[in-house]
């Protein structure tokens, strides 16, 4: 079967970004690595919004979580052996507290990086979806969710480090964070699980599971009819959306090295709705290149011009649900997809005429 034209294009792409460490600079090589780790982010956005029609404005709990639970097991290892984190010893606590003991573990935090956001997301779409709760509603209750997980982070300075979040990681898994070879191998790293995400997730929706989200999407109420129980897809939904949230959480958080509650704040939530919607929300390629590109140009503009950045930002969301509903990405497939020619029904001579031959 010969590959399409998108499908060498992406590869195109992937191959170029590959070598982005031979001619790339130090700054622009570290800002490409951090969006690539939000660009998986998207795609979790991708497919529980574009695809299952969940509109969540709050998956900056879900990449909260895989975050702090990698910088909880960093901030541990970089801590002398029997004594306390830099910060808990400042806010008078005596004691580890009994959650973080577990995060010395490297596997054990590994895991949690995946199956906290995962388990989170799973509880939160089960407490909404069985109550058949839809549309404005669940943006609204994933918002409070996000805004109560933000304001526990910020009162528990002892627990959390409040505002200032959690910081001075030195090394992971052996590898001095700090090397001179860390950036390119984090690097590859954080494109290796782009790629997994992206072609991990484009198999999965293309099985029955894809085509069932779709149709829950488009009418639920037929889907339940059908035989299905719409509940349980969605929560599987919203769980791979957590679980994706999470490790691009972790990944970000090793590239920025520090994670805090302003990170990850309703601000960042928006913000990836705003930039999938940009790309395409029924697209992985259009999402993840609608993030990528959007940061890129976030840290150019807001360079450049502070002030005007959120106009920008807002501006390009209303063109968006102006002009092109289904984003950058939507707008190529139409026109690419040509009107077959409808063919002109025989006359009666010509009937006759073949019938005779």
């Amino acid at each position: 079967m010969k590959p399409s034209t998108s499908t060498i294009a992406v590869i195109a792409v992937l191959i170029a970004l590959a070598f982005a460490p031979l001619y790339l600079g130090a700054y622009p090589l570290t800002l490409l690595g951090r969006v690539l780790a939000l660009s998986i982010a998207a795609v979790g956005v991708m497919v529980v919004w574009g695809r299952a029609g969940i509109l969540s404005l709050g998956q900056g709990l879900f990449f909260g979580l895989g975050g702090y639970a990698l910088a909880m097991h960093l901030k541990l290892v970089a801590t002398p052996k029997g004594e306390l984190p830099d910060f808990m010893l400042y806010n008078g606590v005596e004691a580890l507290p009994w959650f973080w003991a577990p995060f010395a573990s490297a596997p054990f935090a590994l895991a949690m990086v995946l199956i906290l956001p995962a388990a989170a997301a799973g509880l939160v779409a089960w407490l909404m979806f069985r109550r058949r709760i839809t549309g404005v509603y669940v943006s609204i209750i994933t918002q409070a969710l996000l805004l109560a997980f933000v304001t526990w982070l910020n009162g528990s300075q002892g627990l959390t480090s409040g505002t200032n979040g959690i910081t001075d990681f030195q090394t992971f898994l052996g590898v001095n964070l700090r090397g001179p070879d860390v950036a390119n191998g984090l690097y590859w790293v954080t494109l290796l699980f782009v790629a997994l995400a992206l072609g991990g997730t484009a198999l999965l929706l293309r099985t029955p599971f894809g085509a069932i989200l779709t149709a829950i999407r488009d009418n639920e109420n037929r889907t339940r009819f059908l035989g299905f129980n719409p509940a349980a897809f969605k929560i599987a939904a919203f769980m791979l959306g957590g679980l994706l949230a999470g490790l691009s959480g972790a990944l970000y958080t090793l590239h920025l090295g520090t994670i805090s509650p302003a990170m990850i704040g309703t601000a960042f939530s928006i913000e990836l709705v705003v930039w999938v919607a940009l790309g395409g929300r029924a697209s992985l390629i259009g999402a993840a290149a609608g993030l990528v590109l959007g940061q890129l140009a976030k840290d150019r503009i807001s360079s450049a011009a502070p002030d005007a950045w959120l106009y920008v930002m807002g501006s390009l969301f209303v063109l968006v649900v102006l002009v092109m509903p289904q984003g950058v990405a939507g707008l190529i497939q139409s026109r690419r997809r040509r009107p077959a020619p409808v063919p002109t029904p025989p006359s009666p001579l010509t009937r006759e005429v073949t019938d005779a031959v």
